[in-house]
């Protein structure tokens, strides 16, 4: 088999994938929209029930509060070990953590996909076919930079707030 036939064949396959990337990228940026309203509607009941959780707290007294995902858990379990209580607070940062891991790969090989007909216009001398390309490739490459930016900042501070859910759980449970 010739090697220029197999290098056609990857490039042909290369350019189908485009269409699914740009989907999967336009998907997670209203997803990002959304976890990030999610997030602001979060931030505002755990301030909201900030003293009331701490009052709590300071009194060894399990009850449910809204915002405080990983203790509501806790209080509906309350013989979930550890782990479980990992599990679960792992499970709700799930989708967040892999936009923002997921959403520069798919930017990047949304870039490189029309690099390829940008180098063939390039041969050929076609100027405009090079700018339709690179404009492409160059969006792809901010949006995924983008929703990775907008989901990056909530996946760290829920990790922070569960965190320090998980270390309240432990002394309650080691007060009882």
């Amino acid at each position: 088999m010739n090697i220029s036939i197999v290098e056609n064949l990857m490039a042909d396959v290369a350019d189908l994938f485009m269409a699914p990337v740009l989907l999967a990228i336009l998907a997670l940026f209203v997803y990002s929209l959304f976890a990030i309203g999610r997030f602001i509607s979060l931030w505002v009941l755990r301030g909201r029930n900030a003293d009331s959780y701490r009052l709590a707290l300071q009194q060894g007294r399990i009850e449910g509060l809204p915002g405080y995902q990983v203790h509501n858990y806790y209080v509906q379990h309350p013989l979930a070990c550890d782990d479980e209580l990992e599990v679960f607070a792992l499970k709700k940062l799930e989708l967040l953590r892999m936009a923002t891991r997921i959403a520069p790969m798919l930017g990047l090989i949304a870039t490189m996909i029309p690099m390829g007909p940008a180098l063939r216009a390039l041969a050929d001398g076609n100027i405009q076919g090079i700018s339709e390309n690179l404009i492409i490739a160059f969006a792809a490459v901010i949006w995924g930079l983008v929703i990775s930016t907008l989901t990056f900042w909530p996946a760290s501070v829920k990790k922070r707030w569960f965190a320090a859910e998980l270390i309240n759980i432990r002394k309650l449970k080691e007060a009882s």
